[in-house]
């Protein structure tokens, strides 16, 4: 067995590192470890045909630090996750998929360097003093957590549900406690290039002064040393060697000042005897730099060990924070969708929540969660995608390039013949680009029934059923792993145990086993170690030996894996008799990959319940094979066979023309949908039209209704007021008129008689009097107190009138001429101006 591509190596910070050993290295493990050993084994060596390791690499390169990087490869390649755990890591991915979308969340660690914090808490928690780089490292950590979780409240005020939105990161940022003091502190003390401040202390200030002046004075006796030695003032300059300034001389010759010769491998340097304690005095002051700067950092250290157990904790999060988001990117960057696992005992009730992407949107797709086991419509190999991405990635570089290198042969002016080779370049180039573009990866749908036990797929040679099984094996690893699937939304994979594959043609040579043999050994393994949550992926199974012992040995293994097997296996073949295992076995499905005979190749598509066909002979017949040589092989082959084909190819022809319709009905469908989705808004906005129009007139009524109140109301204050102010004149008249009577009378009583000119006095004034009462009954008929005035005046008619009579009306206060008079009913008609009025004789007086 050969060793595990992987091995544990101790941990960062709670996470495991995980060292890739060299497979040709050997391991001594005991006895009791061996089971496990050889279980691990097959794991690792499923996972390593599967390219399981590249896929690692890739997600792990989105991680923005080194420890993040290995932290995600470690977490990647654990392979003894729980149902729970896979469902928290994918709920961490789609949390800081959210927090990316939301715009105002930063979870980029590239301006923190985690290597660094990580030596600065080892160095506080052994009571060493910090470097100042790594004091800087710590404070660039506390500030993005403060960030971070500024901006978790910031969307919390904005909107509280983004809390439950994000989690679990929105639990995991407002856990950690930030110490906003240390960050002050070291931001006072040490500059952003890591140097420690001349400002930190007055010792080190003082003892910095003291080193530049001790620098400027030794430059000065340098220059002035080698000014003296004008003869060999060329070849001489001032050195610095192990903190002393020395002067470096290139040749042998004597020198004029005296000194200490410290070298003369190449070239003289000697160390002139007044520079001497000018340098043992500068390496004193060094010595006080380096103590005053020790002292700064000892105080950073033990301000730092005070919270060290929560910068521990920042620090483990950071790195937790870093592989989630080199999965979230990840997945962004290749268009990922989030899976919906499920343990495989409770298939009807899924027990992982969809994403809340898939609930914005509606899709087109049959329900997964009741008719699939596996459900990945348009999925992608995840390495085929990186490597057409790569390639033209690297094209469309390569001609911005050449674009580049003709604008800069055009500055240069050089010939059109340089010039055109450039232009045919680029232009080839362009087409590479355009070829790229236009050949993507072909994206596969799985649907794989609940009842399937077993699938069967078949088809020719590099057709892509070993990508088939890949893109499948890779697919239910990145769902456990809390990866998003490359595949269209409602994606739905179970979650497996292990996955196990059989794939490839190596040969076990330190067992010294055939191809055929070392498939059997793998097979035997895998079928020992799968349980009823296990995914199993056999390529090409009973291939390299007899056709007939092949086929049967094939069969024996299918039919093992379906009765008691793993929970899915998928297994390619080319064995025709594995094809009519469906046949017997509802746990068995056929699948085959779809052949373009037009143009001799495949379309690495699936074609789901129609088993694969063999065209070999209609390929040889169609590249000009001799017909006498095509008819014989068809001989050969047989007429059962031959007959078995045809009726493979009539179903083919079925499937698709089935396909065809059902496109053809959804089409249908779709515009039904469409047209009643318009027919109902048409309702609706029939609907909201009569609605607002029944809303409109009965505001209107109720308005014309108000109104007509209002202006009664108006009407009757009008009369009143009218009726009072001409009540209040007609008192004010009688008032006046009773003086001027009582007047009248005292004066008749005083005087004995009264002369004509009086007596015409009063009788203009009793006639006024009358004038001003006959206007105001006019103007206000209704009056009470005018009726009262006037009643003395008239006379109650005791007897009836006669046609032409001229009687008073009261209600109206007018004359009127009588028109007619009926005796019986005691009524007459009456004219008064316009009107004509028909009244008892009780409301007329003479």
């Amino acid at each position: 067995m050969p060793p595990p591509l992987f091995a544990a190596a101790g941990t960062i910070f709670g996470f495991p590192i995980i060292i890739i050993p060299r497979r040709n290295v050997c391991f001594k493990v005991s006895c009791s470890t061996e089971h496990h050993n050889n279980q691990s084994g097959v794991k690792y060596d499923s996972l390593r045909v599967l390219e399981w390791d590249k896929l690692c690499q890739s997600v792990a390169s989105f991680a923005r630090t080194s420890l993040g990087s290995r932290a995600t490869k470690a977490q990647l390649w654990s392979l003894d996750q729980t149902f729970q755990e896979s469902v928290r890591l994918l709920q961490e991915t789609d949390a800081a998929i959210r927090m990316h979308d939301h715009d105002s969340f930063n979870l980029d660690l590239t301006s923190v360097d985690l290597a660094l914090v990580e030596s600065a808490l080892k160095h506080a928690r052994r009571r060493l003093p910090l470097h100042a780089n790594e004091a800087v490292a710590l404070a660039s950590l506390l500030q993005f957590v403060e960030a971070l979780q500024l901006s978790l409240k910031a969307a919390i005020k904005q909107d509280s549900d983004w809390y439950k939105q994000f989690m679990p990161l929105s639990e995991m940022i407002t856990q950690l406690v930030v110490n906003r003091s240390i960050i002050k502190l070291i931001q006072q003390v040490i500059d952003e290039d890591g140097s420690v401040k001349d400002s930190a202390s007055p010792a080190l200030r003082k003892a910095r002064d003291q080193v530049r002046t001790l620098e400027r004075k030794l430059h000065q006796l340098m220059d002035n040393i080698i000014r003296n030695e004008t003869k060999e003032a060329v070849l001489m300059a001032s050195s610095n060697v192990d903190g002393r300034w020395c002067i470096r001389s290139g040749n042998d010759q004597p020198t004029n000042f005296k000194g200490l010769l410290l070298s003369s491998a190449s070239g003289s340097i000697i160390e002139p005897f007044a520079a001497v304690p000018l340098n043992d005095e500068l390496q004193q002051a060094r010595a006080s730099v380096a103590k005053a700067e020790a002292d700064v950092l000892s105080m950073v250290t033990e301000k730092i060990q005070m919270d060290l157990d929560d910068m521990e904790k920042s620090l483990r999060t950071a790195i937790q924070l870093d592989m989630i988001y080199a999965r979230a990117t990840y997945s962004l960057s290749y268009g990922g969708t989030y899976p919906n696992i499920f343990l495989p005992e409770d298939i009807d009730v899924p027990l992982a929540a969809q994403s809340y992407r898939s609930k914005d949107k509606t899709s087109q797709a049959p329900n997964p969660k009741k008719e699939w086991i596996f459900y990945l419509p348009r999925a992608y190999h995840p390495l085929l995608l990186q490597q057409h991405r790569q390639k033209l990635s690297t094209a469309r570089k390569n001609v911005r390039n050449a674009a580049a290198e003709i604008r800069r042969r055009k500055l240069q002016t050089e010939n059109m013949a340089v010039k055109g080779k450039a232009e045919i370049d680029i232009s080839s180039l362009q087409k590479q680009v355009r070829a790229l573009e236009e050949a993507p990866p072909v994206p596969v749908d799985f649907l794989i029934s609940q009842k399937t036990r077993v699938l069967v797929i078949t088809g020719p040679n590099t057709g892509g059923k070993t990508i088939c099984l890949k893109t499948i094996g890779l697919a239910a690893m990145m769902a456990k792993s809390g990866l998003h699937v490359l595949s269209s939304e409602s994606a739905k994979v179970p979650w497996f145990d292990s996955v196990f594959a059989d794939i490839g043609d190596e040969q076990s040579l330190s067992q010294s086993l055939s191809t055929f043999s070392g498939h059997l050994k793998q097979i035997s393994e895998i079928q020992s170690k799968s349980t009823s949550r296990s995914l199993v992926l056999l390529d090409e199974v009973g291939a390299g030996t007899n056709p007939l012992e092949g086929a049967a040995l094939g069969m024996s293994l299918l039919e093992s894996f379906a009765k008691s097997g793993a929970l899915l296996t998928l297994a390619t073949t080319h064995h025709g008799e594995l094809k009519t295992l469906k046949y017997s076995n509802d746990a068995f499905e056929n699948a085959c990959m779809e052949f373009d005979e037009e143009n001799l190749k495949p379309t690495y598509k699936i074609l789901w319940g129609v088993p694969g066909r063999s065209n070999a002979i209609n390929i040889a017949e169609r590249l000009g094979v001799p017909g006498i040589i095509v008819d014989n092989a068809r001989e050969l082959y047989g007429t059962a066979s031959a007959e078995i084909d045809e009726v493979i190819m009539e179903m083919e022809t079925f499937k698709k023309k089935f396909q065809e319709h059902i496109k053809e009905s959804q089409h249908y469908l779709i515009e039904l949908r469409l047209l009643a989705g318009l027919l109902l808004e048409l309702y609706k906005a029939e609907y909201y039209l009569l609605k607002a129009f029944c809303m409109l007139s009965r505001d209107l009524h109720e308005k014309l209704l108000l109104n007509r109140r209002k202006l009664q109301d108006l009407s009757a204050q009008q009369r009143y007021k009218k009726m009072r102010e001409l009540s209040e004149a007609a008192a004010v008249a009688r008032s006046t008129l009773h003086k001027k009577a009582q007047q009248l009378r005292m004066s008749a009583m005083k005087q004995s008689q009264l002369s004509k000119a009086s007596n015409r006095t009063l009788g203009n004034n009793y006639k006024h009097a009358m004038a001003v009462e006959t206007e105001l009954q006019t103007t206000n008929p209704s009056s009470s107190s005018i009726r009262v005035i006037k009643q003395p005046q008239s006379e109650k008619i005791t007897e009836l009138p006669k046609v032409g009579d001229t009687v008073h009306v009261s209600s109206l206060g007018k004359r009127a001429t009588v028109l007619k008079v009926d005796t019986h009913k005691e009524e007459i008609v009456v004219q008064a101006g316009n009107m004509k009025l028909k009244l008892k004789i009780t409301e007329v007086q003479r």
